[in-house]
């Protein structure tokens, strides 16, 4: 677990560092750095999803390895929950997406 979120920031840091020279840049405007920003914490919602597909399927593995005669219920199940949680995370990228280029 450690191992991933230290991947996730050093990505995190990655892309910052790349974006900074735009927003640091002489014609840049405050406006458009908080519509990176915004569209920024937009995209948390897609690491949420991520994560709750991630408990979702490891959960059903447990459960169809406990129950082997219920899997077809379980993996039904599963495949409704992971569509609810990449819902939220689709909801999310288009807002990141409106923030940028619309607003």
């Amino acid at each position: 677990m450690f191992e991933l979120l230290t991947n996730a920031y050093a990505h995190l840091a990655t892309a910052l560092m790349a974006i900074m020279p735009n927003l640091l840049a002489a014609d840049a405007t405050t406006g458009q750095g908080i519509k990176i920003a915004g569209a920024g914490l937009a995209g948390i919602g897609v690491l949420g999803a991520g994560i709750g597909q991630g408990n979702a399927g490891a959960g059903a593995c447990l459960a169809i390895g406990r129950n082997p005669e219920a899997k077809g219920a379980i993996t039904q199940t599963m495949i409704i929950s992971a569509g609810i949680a990449e819902s939220g995370a689709i909801y999310a990228l288009i807002i990141a997406i409106i923030i940028l280029f619309v607003a």
